[in-house]
């Protein structure tokens, strides 16, 4: 577990706070998962709505979180605290233990913490020069280090593409491929520099921080934080207790694609052919979409929080036993 100093240090301001949790439906006896528990914002709110016989489980992969939101919630008893990766949710022991949870919660994304600590490796800022790490589980021992020098040029290409949505992308690969051929890159301002270079002139005025989108695509390659969501969302939505939600936070279009596609397949799994008048694969309905458009923060969140203006908030809601297939029970569309 980390240290005191690092619990006392850990800063994320918890986005769309007030939103999530009031959409989570909070029963006083229920049990919560928090699966990414960061400084333990969104943890804390569910548990001053539990009483005696509610129980809130916290995962998160950090060190550092785990040690913030230990000393933030000790208060609490009714608090279990896991460091693990949300992806093994269905395996962590008070979950196995309780069988079924009332809601689930989900913020995506880097922490201020996280972004904020130079020596995670995260910034590209120029006074935040690190060792290039980007690691939110340093148990892990692949880094980013590993990525920028021996990733082929062609895999680069497709992460800084896909991933950072970076116009881009090829000039940048290649130019990291003729800077690793000199030197070892081994540094964020090293990193941060030769993207700088990479891009056109006008480009470099236009955009915000040349090496933010690279930084980006890196780091999501890096903890595999789209397959991991990818491959974990079905199975919290098997978690949940009928009439039960899951509630997840995305920072990035890429997720926030995922969400809703797995939000609207588990709400109409209906695989018969378009142009049937009724369901007859059977496949049943897990339930519901309850945020057609996802929720996003008001003005005066995002002027107390920049991060949060690309935040969206999207929630669903368990079926309650003999529902009907999705084909019959979807009403209107999902955006």
């Amino acid at each position: 577990m980390g240290s005191r100093e690092e619990a006392l240090d850990f800063r994320h301001t918890s986005v769309l706070l007030e939103k999530s949790i009031e959409m989570l439906r909070i029963r006083p006896e229920g049990t919560y998962v928090d699966g990414t528990l960061g400084g333990g914002g969104h943890a804390a709110a569910i548990l001053e709505r539990l009483n005696g016989s509610g129980c809130l489980i916290g995962i998160d992969q950090d060190e550092a979180a785990i040690a913030a939101a230990s000393e933030r919630l000790r208060a609490y008893d009714n608090v279990i605290i896991v460091r693990d990766n949300y992806r093994n949710m269905k395996n962590v022991p008070g979950i196995v233990q309780k069988g079924k949870v009332d809601g689930i919660i989900l913020d995506l994304g880097v922490s201020s913490f996280q972004l904020d600590t130079p020596d995670r490796g995260f910034s590209y800022r120029e006074n935040a020069d690190a060792p290039l790490d980007m690691r939110m589980d340093r148990r892990r021992t692949l880094t980013a280090k590993d990525i920028v020098n021996t990733y082929p040029e062609n895999e680069l290409l497709r992460i800084i593409r896909d991933y950072g949505e970076e116009k881009y992308a090829g000039r940048i690969a290649a130019r990291i491929v003729k800077e690793r051929e000199k030197r070892e890159i081994e540094t964020t301002l090293q990193l941060a520099e030769l993207i700088k270079d990479a891009l056109p002139m006008k480009a470099r005025r236009e955009k915000g921080h040349p090496a933010k989108q690279t930084f980006q695509a890196i780091r999501i390659e890096l903890n595999e934080e789209l397959t991991v969501l990818e491959e974990s969302l079905d199975d919290m939505i098997e978690l949940l207790a009928p009439g039960g939600r899951i509630a997840v936070i995305t920072f990035h279009s890429l997720e926030d694609r995922i969400v809703k596609n797995a939000f609207r397949r588990n709400e109409d799994p209906c695989t018969c052919p378009k142009d049937f008048p009724v369901c007859i694969c059977g496949k049943q309905s897990k339930g519901r979409v309850i945020t057609r458009k996802p929720i996003t923060p008001g003005s005066g969140e995002i002027e107390r929080n920049n991060r949060a203006k690309s935040a969206k908030l999207r929630v669903f809601e368990k079926a309650f036993e003999g529902g009907d297939s999705g084909r019959n029970k979807t009403s209107g569309k999902t955006n």
